[in-house]
């Protein structure tokens, strides 16, 4: 992709005095409903930034506050030091957004929509580097109602980009695209990154998050409950392993029979599956299986994986992140 006039490094440590989004005491009800509540966020320029949560979490309503699409009720919100109160007609020029799902003209091309959203900006990038960077080259004559669910999405992002903006919004840019198109948009994602844009991105898929990411905001009720980089946020898990098991019958088990295996650091049960995290995958095993031999417990399911950011979000809410 083109690169932005402007670059920077995503923050490692302490953010940058200037941010590229700042929220503070963010608040936004709907009735008796508390979609936002108090929420205080900082974004670094030059970061990609992810914001988790289930449905009804606030991260939707979150972002098209920060779009300027919502207003509201109280708290402060800056893009790039502006407000939209009273820098409205800059800010439109200098952000970009992909809505999760964008309506165009069936009728147009789509060379012809890329020209129309870049003749909504002062300033851009060039149409036909857009449509090369988006590899759409093969359907800049196709009208839109003829396009894929991938060429869609890199049309969208490509009209995003277009306006050459210093911040982007991506919401759930990849939700019901198959694998390739998905590692495609990824691709694209990752130029951004390297162009220094600013990047904020919600998914519901956590390989996404951890594959682009640099930092990762979990939300729920309104509120971020954990903050930090995918690597931070898993180790928080407490261990680098989650072990899963089920038992065959109704027996009564006591998981401190458990606890106290070397390397296994906590307990819990999600969907019926008995869940350890476990820091020496190699050593706690075998001793996972002497002690449910030992009393008695017959397994009816066993598996391990990597912990993810998805294990991370159960431990904190006990729910699944696509749980409604």
């Amino acid at each position: 992709m083109a690169t932005a006039a402007t670059t920077a490094s995503p923050a490692t440590g302490a953010l940058a005095a200037n941010p590229a989004l700042l929220l503070r005491g963010l608040r936004k009800a709907f009735v008796d409903v508390v979609a936002v509540d108090g929420l205080n966020l900082e974004v670094a320029r030059g970061e990609c930034f992810g914001l988790l949560g289930p449905n009804g979490a606030g991260k939707t309503t979150t972002i098209e506050i920060c779009e300027g699409l919502t207003t509201a009720d109280s708290g402060t919100v800056e893009l790039l030091g502006l407000d939209w109160r009273r820098g409205e007609a800059e800010l439109r020029q200098r952000i970009g957004i992909q809505l999760q799902e964008t309506q165009f003209p069936d009728k147009l091309t789509v060379e012809e929509t890329i020209r129309l959203f870049r003749s909504f900006f002062h300033r851009g990038i060039d149409v036909e580097e857009i449509i090369k960077s988006a590899e759409l080259e093969e359907k800049r004559k196709s009208r839109v109602v003829g396009l894929s669910g991938g060429q869609k999405q890199r049309l969208a992002m490509a009209c995003a980009l277009v306006g050459n903006p210093e911040l982007l919004f991506l919401d759930e840019p990849t939700t019901g695209l198959d694998p390739q198109a998905r590692r495609h948009l990824w691709d694209l994602v990752d130029e951004l990154k390297k162009a220094g844009r600013t990047i904020i991105l919600t998914t519901h898929y956590m390989d996404e998050a951890e594959r682009l990411c640099d930092r990762v905001g979990i939300m729920d009720h309104g509120k971020i409950i954990a903050l930090g980089t995918p690597a931070e946020l898993i180790s928080s898990v407490g261990g680098e392993h989650i072990v899963e098991f089920a038992l065959s019958g109704s027996p009564t088990f006591d998981p401190a029979t458990l606890l106290v295996i070397p390397g296994i650091q906590s307990h819990r049960i999600d969907a019926g599956l008995h869940q350890l995290a476990v820091s020496e995958l190699h050593t706690a095993v075998p001793l996972i299986f002497t002690k449910l031999a030992e009393n008695g417990w017959h397994l009816s399911e066993f598996r391990t994986h990597s912990a993810t950011l998805e294990d991370v979000f159960v431990s904190l809410t006990g729910r699944n992140l696509r749980d409604a």
